[in-house]
């Protein structure tokens, strides 16, 4: 099917390019929008949700057959819209718990966690999406699914996935009062046994970096 006849259903809401579009183009939205740092207390929860959102968009494609775009080779789209000052500005909203611990292959054991950043992770995935959106702007819409979905396989599939475990851990370990491994032993100085240990650290976490990023123990 050319991508023409594709595009016209694009007012469709049950056409599937249009729904995958409309996720992307939510996710581009929200995460520009926390990158400003208007809000910074709501910052992790709402990156919380747009990245389980998208992965959502990503399974869709990641079950679809696979898709061939028309044209053996990629159009030029031009250079690539920068992404620094988006990376940089996530960066320092999230100062606190940027950089997280990743194992890139779930399926190989033996390969040691590697650090990552959020604020890289998400500017990446937002490259891959912008140059999908590009495409699909343009009318080229299954061009457009080609790349999600063979971006979604070789790059932010797994870079959105590791991602959200980073988001839902913080979460979780404020949310529950559960002290991160760099706290455990805040404080060894002054005779405190392990529970109070344990207690004043996550106390300090929620303190120091929950609050700065809006979020709170459940009470």
């Amino acid at each position: 099917m050319p991508d023409a006849t594709l595009h016209s259903t694009a007012h469709d809401p049950d056409d599937f390019a249009v729904q995958i579009a409309d996720q992307v183009e939510s996710f581009l939205v929200a995460v520009t929008e926390v990158a400003k740092g208007d809000e910074p207390g709501s910052a992790v929860p709402f990156l919380l949700l747009e990245v389980s959102q998208l992965l959502l968009a990503g399974g869709r494609l990641g079950a679809h057959e696979d898709i061939v775009p028309e044209e053996r080779y990629e159009p030029d789209l031009g250079p690539e819209p920068d992404v620094d000052e988006l990376r940089e500005n996530l960066a320092r909203l999230l100062d606190p718990v940027d950089v997280y611990s990743e194992v890139f292959d779930p399926y190989e054991p033996r390969k040691a966690p590697v650090p990552a950043r959020i604020s890289d992770d998400l500017a990446d995935v937002i490259t891959d999406l912008r140059h999908g959106m590009a495409h699909y702007r343009a009318g080229r819409v299954t061009e457009a699914l080609w790349w999600w979905q063979f971006s979604y396989f070789s790059n932010w599939g797994a870079t959105a996935s590791g991602t959200l475990r980073a988001l839902h851990s913080v979460l979780a370990h404020v949310r529950l009062d559960q002290p991160l491994a760099e706290l455990d032993g805040l404080d060894t100085d002054q005779g405190m046994g392990d529970e109070t240990l344990e207690f004043e650290a996550g106390r300090v976490m929620a303190e120091e970096i929950g609050g700065p990023l809006g979020v709170r123990p459940l009470k």
